[in-house]
């Protein structure tokens, strides 16, 4: 089994990994991390242009934040239940809904696992939902992981 399992580091991506450690795969079961890198444009007229250490800055400290992301999964992922998985690895730049649409298919994955930040109203339509999007648009089967509100956090909202 091929199993595609996209982070971004956030509190919603680890439960997306521990759901994902949780339980036994197949043997012979592939997982194949991926965390996208995007880099945020910038425009400005040619009197504001920015200095080209700040794109290069932007792109070191996204490609270091998709490491990190990754190493945790991975160190996780090896604590696991399934010690037999094969692990592979891999920073993609792009959106997120399109990395993880188009890696799933190149790579012919089984299954999609990602986390939901479960937005909703104005957040959702002005942020987008990636998790929609891939699970409306993969190719194959897609898991998403919604992380319960902690307590406070739902004081916040009453």
């Amino acid at each position: 089994m091929k199993i595609l399992l996209a982070t971004d580091g956030s509190d919603y991506s680890k439960a997306a990994v521990n759901s994902f450690v949780e339980r036994p795969w197949p043997e012979d079961s592939e997982v194949k991390i991926i965390s996208a890198m995007e880099i945020p444009y910038a425009p400005t007229t040619e009197t504001w242009v920015l200095p080209d250490s700040y794109y290069s800055e932007l792109e070191r400290v996204a490609r270091e934040h998709a490491e990190a992301a990754i190493k945790d999964a991975v160190e996780r992922i090896e604590s696991g239940k399934s010690p037999g998985l094969e692990i592979i690895t891999k920073i993609i730049g792009g959106s997120a809904r399109e990395v993880i649409l188009d890696e799933a298919e190149k790579w012919d994955a089984d299954l999609i696992v990602l986390g939901s930040h479960g937005y909703s109203g104005w957040r959702r339509f002005l942020l987008g939902s990636v998790s929609h999007a891939v699970a409306t648009h993969a190719h194959c089967s897609v898991e998403i992981v919604r992380q319960k509100p902690h307590a406070e956090k739902q004081k916040e909202k009453i």
